[in-house]
C-alpha cells in the first residue's frame, strides 16, 4: 500500500482529497495546524500530523518523526494555504511574508524531502494546490497570487529535473469551491461570483478531490509539470 501525504486535510479541499485517497486504497497522512484538527483527521481515518508550514522548526520536528517512522511517501499533496488579504499599500510585511512561507517556503520543503524518497523507490506524485487567482489576479491578494504564480513556476522546473525518474510534477488550480471558508466570508459576494462562472456555480470539494485521484493514477502517468484549472469555466 502506497502512502499519501496531504497537508491541511482537516477541512474544506483537503479533507476531501485525503478522504478520496483513503478510498482509493492510499495509506494517508494528513496535516493540521491544531490538535483539534489531527483529532478530526484521526477520528477520520486518516493519521494526523501537527504542521505549521509558517515555522521552519515545525516543519522539521514533523519531517523528522516521519523518518523516526519509517514513513515513505509516494504521493505528496501540498495543499496547506492561509490567506491574509489586504490592498497593497496596507499590506504589511507579515502579511506577505506569511504567504509567501506558507504556500512557497513550505511546498519547496515539503517536496524537497518527500522527493529524496520517490528518487530511491523511481516513481512518485506530487500535486501542488494553486488557484485561479494566480492567472486572473484578485484585488486585495497581490501576496496570494504571486505565491500561488510562483507555485506553478515551482511546479514546471520541478518536473523537468525528475521526470526521467518516472515522478510526475502537477499543478491543480481550483477556482470558487464551496468551502466553510467561503460559506463564512461575509466579504464575498456569492451571487455577483456565480454570474461570472459558465457552470452557474461553484464548485464541490469532491470535484477536486476527484481530479488529484486522478492525476496520482497510472492513468496520468504521461501529464506533468502542467497546471490542471478547475474553476467551470471562470478562467479559460
Amino acid at each position: 500500500m502506497k502512502t499519501a501525504l496531504v497537508t491541511g486535510a482537516s477541512r474544506g479541499i483537503g479533507k476531501a482529497i485525503a478522504e478520496k485517497l483513503k478510498a482509493d486504497n492510499y495509506k494517508v497522512l494528513g496535516t493540521a495546524t491544531s490538535d483539534s484538527g489531527v483529532d478530526t483527521l484521526n477520528s477520520n481515518g486518516i493519521e494526523g500530523h501537527l504542521l505549521d508550514l509558517n515555522s521552519k522548526d515545525s516543519i522539521e520536528n514533523f519531517w523528522s518523526k516521519l523518518e523516526s517512522d519509517n514513513k515513505t511517501i509516494s504521493v505528496l499533496v501540498n495543499n496547506a494555504g492561509i490567506t491574509r488579504d489586504n490592498i497593497i499599500l496596507r499590506m504589511s510585511d507579515e502579511e506577505w511574508s506569511d504567504i509567501m512561507n506558507v504556500h512557497l517556503y513550505g511546498t519547496f520543503q515539503l517536496s524537497k524531502r518527500a522527493l529524496k524518497m520517490m528518487l530511491k523507490n523511481k516513481w512518485g506524485r506530487i500535486i501542488n494546490i494553486s488557484s485561479a487567482s494566480a492567472s486572473i489576479g484578485n484585488r486585495g491578494q497581490s501576496n496570494y497570487a504571486a505565491a500561488k504564480a510562483g507555485v506553478e513556476a515551482f511546479t514546471k522546473s520541478l518536473a523537468k529535473e525528475v521526470g526521467k525518474r518516472d515522478i510526475t510534477i502537477n499543478a491543480v488550480a481550483p477556482g470558487f469551491i464551496s468551502t466553510d471558508m467561503t460559506e463564512n466570508n461575509t466579504g464575498v459576494n456569492e451571487d455577483y461570483l456565480v454570474k461570472e462562472i459558465p457552470l452557474g456555480r461553484f464548485g464541490k470539494p469532491e470535484e477536486v478531490a476527484s481530479l488529484i485521484s486522478f492525476m496520482c493514477s497510472d492513468g496520468a502517468s504521461y501529464i506533468t509539470g502542467q497546471t490542471i484549472h478547475i474553476n467551470g469555466g471562470l478562467y479559460m
